[in-house]
């Protein structure tokens, strides 16, 4: 088990840092599938391993100085988020307690991520022919990274696409500009997510060496995937962002009946 789940994390974090998803929106419903733990669990393991990925991205850009932030338009997003992220934890907590089997919970976030997913893919693909803003005012971006943070935690992925959509459609960012930002986003939220988790709930039953093992898998998968990133075009990096958002909706269904049987 610990092999497969470090190789998704692995392939799931090489995408993520190429397409600035993070890779939370492909080890989550991966996981799930496998049916191996419980959804809490899984949870807690791809937010996990999304912040280290994170963390290794974004503090090596800032270390090389090379990164591209957007300080100005990130961080009040980030703070949203992280404001974001603790609401969707409790309305987790909330679905799941409402449910006599915990991982009924898996199923509405199964449907939720296909919706959401759904969405992304449809405004990505149409992007080019829609108008796009500049917001630039903090409390704007509070709001909308409140918004992101809310629904990536409760779907236990971190917001990476619906990171990617929303920097597209709010702050006209290039791809590559929006990836670096997203992974920004990403850690600072899922840190405050996971921090939460722990001073409430408490560590799920995980055995830490397969807690290890994904964090280590998907930092090489992150760094596979910065080495891939300057060899190609921003146009090329929407290629693989849009097969991963088909993939995540069939996973989606397919978890969706698991988890209604």
């Amino acid at each position: 088990m610990t092999v497969l789940f470090a190789a998704v994390a692995f392939v799931a974090c090489l995408i993520g840092k190429l397409c600035g998803m993070g890779g939370g929106v492909l080890i989550k419903p991966v996981l799930d599938a496998s049916g191996l733990l419980q959804v809490a669990a899984i949870n807690f393991l791809s937010g996990c391993t999304v912040i280290g990925m994170s963390l290794w991205s974004v503090g090596k850009s800032i270390l090389k100085k090379d990164a591209h932030l957007d300080l100005r338009i990130s961080t009040p997003l980030a703070m949203g988020a992280a404001c974001g992220g603790l609401l969707g934890k409790e309305l987790f907590r909330l679905t799941a307690a409402s449910f006599s089997d915990e991982n009924k919970a898996g199923m509405v976030q199964a449907l939720l991520l296909l919706l959401a997913t759904f969405c992304t893919l449809l405004y990505t693909v149409k992007k080019d022919s829609l108008r796009s803003y500049h917001v630039k005012r903090p409390l704007s971006c509070v709001c909308i990274g409140l918004f992101l943070g809310a629904l990536g935690a409760f779907l236990g992925i971190g917001g990476g696409p619906f990171n990617m959509a929303a920097l597209f459609f709010f702050f006209s960012m290039p791809v590559k500009t929006a990836a670096e930002n997203s992974l920004y986003i990403i850690l600072i939220s899922q840190t405050v997510a996971i921090l939460f988790t722990l001073a409430t709930s408490g560590m799920p039953q995980i055995a830490p060496v397969l807690l290890l093992a994904l964090i280590i898998s998907g930092i090489c998968g992150s760094e596979a995937g910065s080495r891939i990133a300057v060899r190609i075009s921003e146009k090329r990096t929407i290629a693989p962002f849009l097969v991963t958002m088909v993939l995540v909706m069939g996973i989606c269904v397919y978890n969706f009946l698991r988890f209604l049987h």
